[in-house]
C-alpha cells in the first residue's frame, strides 16, 4: 500500500526502513492541514505526527482525493476530530504505547535539571566560571512527588521516583494500579496531591476534561514554590495562569517538552526568525523554567516501536481486519 508520512524527518526515515514492511512509504517534511491535503492525492493512506492537523477540513479533503487509512505515529490524537473521521469514513489508528521510559526518563532529567541547576552550571562552566552561588538544590530523598496520570508512562515515572527514596502520590480517576500501590505508592485525590507534594509530574492525555487542568485554581493549591513538570499535553496548563504563578513565586520552577501552541514552534529550526509567540517568550525569561521541544519520545527504542506498531497498523488497515489501536469517535463519551 502506498503510504505517504507527513512531518517527516530524516529520523523517521531510518527507523521506518530499518523496520522493513511492504508497504510504499514515500515521505515529506510538509505538515499535514487543509491546504497540503493536495499531497496525499494517490494514496489510500497517510502517516501523520503530533503537529499534524487532522480537522474537519483537512479530513473532507483527504476522503474527497481517496485516503481511507490515517496511521498516527503517536499516543495522542488530540489533535483529530474523530467524529469528522467517521463520516468521512476514514479509519484512524494510534501507537498507544512505545517506549513508556523514555518519556518517564525525560521527566525526572527535567527535575534534576532543575533541582540541581544543570542548564545554568553548564554555560557558566563554559565561560570559566566556577562559583556555586544560586546553584543550591535539594535532595530528592525524602520528598513527595505527586504523578497525575498512572497510565503506562506515568506508572514507570512513579517508580523511578520511589527508587530516588520519594514517597509517591498519584492520582488518575481511572486506574487503580495494585502494582504500583504494592510498591510503595499511594492513591489520592487530585486536590491532595496538588497540596502536598513538593513536584508535581502531569502523565495524562488531553481531553475536554482535562484540558487546563492546571489552572490559576489549581494552582493555588499547589505547595508554595513547588516544581511542576508537563511531558504530556501542553494543553493540560493555562499558560498565562502558570506565568502568574511562576512571577509570584507560587511555583518554584517549571520543566516543559510540551506547550500549548507548538505547532507553529516544535519541529522546526527558528533560530534564524523572530518567535512571535509573546507567552513562549516570557516563559524563556525565567531562569527557574526549562523547555525542550517535544523531545522526550526521542530515544532509538522509542523510534523502533513507533515504526513497528505504525506498521502493524497499516497491515490491518490493508489487509481488512480488525485494527487493535483503532480511535473512534466512542473514546469521546
Amino acid at each position: 500500500m502506498r503510504v505517504l508520512f507527513f512531518s517527516a524527518r530524516e529520523y523517521d526515515r531510518r527507523s521506518f526502513s530499518a523496520a522493513g514492511g511492504a508497504h510504499d512509504c514515500v515521505f515529506v517534511e510538509a505538515r499535514l492541514s487543509a491546504q497540503t491535503a493536495a499531497l496525499a492525492a494517490g494514496y489510500p493512506a497517510i502517516c501523520t505526527f503530533v503537529n499534524d492537523v487532522l480537522d474537519a477540513p483537512a479530513l473532507q479533503r483527504l476522503a474527497a482525493l481517496g485516503v481511507r487509512h490515517v496511521a498516527l505515529r503517536c499516543a495522542g490524537f488530540n489533535q483529530v476530530d474523530l467524529r469528522a473521521a467517521e463520516r468521512c469514513g476514514i479509519a484512524i489508528a494510534r501507537v498507544p504505547a512505545y517506549s513508556p521510559h523514555a518519556v518517564a526518563e525525560h521527566a525526572v532529567g527535567l527535575i534534576l535539571t532543575l533541582n540541581r541547576k544543570f542548564h545554568r552550571a553548564y554555560n557558566r562552566v563554559r565561560e570559566n566560571n566556577f562559583l556555586l552561588d544560586g546553584l543550591e538544590g535539594f535532595d530528592l530523598y525524602g520528598k513527595t512527588v505527586g504523578v497525575v496520570g498512572a497510565g503506562r508512562i506515568g506508572a514507570v515515572f512513579a517508580r523511578i521516583m520511589l527508587g530516588f527514596g520519594c514517597r509517591v502520590l498519584v492520582h488518575d480517576p481511572l486506574a487503580q494500579d495494585g502494582a504500583l500501590r504494592s510498591a510503595g505508592a499511594a492513591f489520592a485525590a487530585l486536590d491532595e496531591v496538588l497540596a502536598m507534594s513538593d513536584i508535581v509530574s502531569l502523565h495524562c492525555p488531553l481531553t475536554p476534561r482535562s484540558q487546563h487542568l492546571i489552572n490559576a485554581t489549581s494552582l493555588a493549591r499547589m505547595k508554595h514554590g513547588a516544581m511542576l513538570i508537563n511531558t504530556s499535553r501542553g494543553g493540560l496548563l493555562d499558560t498565562p495562569a502558570v506565568i502568574t504563578a511562576l512571577k509570584s513565586g507560587q511555583l518554584g520552577a517549571l520543566g516543559l517538552d510540551v506547550y500549548e501552541q507548538e505547532g507553529d514552534l516544535f519541529f522546526e529550526d527558528l533560530s534564524s526568525t523572530i518567535v512571535g509567540d509573546d507567552v513562549f517568550q516570557r516563559l524563556l525569561t525565567f531562569p527557574n523554567v526549562v523547555i525542550t521541544g517535544h523531545q522526550a519520545f526521542f530515544t532509538q527504542e522509542a523510534l523502533a516501536a513507533i515504526a513497528s506498531a505504525t506498521l502493524a497498523n497499516l497491515d490491518d488497515f490493508e489487509a481488512g481486519r480488525p485494527c487493535a489501536n483503532r480511535l473512534t469517535a466512542a473514546l469521546l463519551r
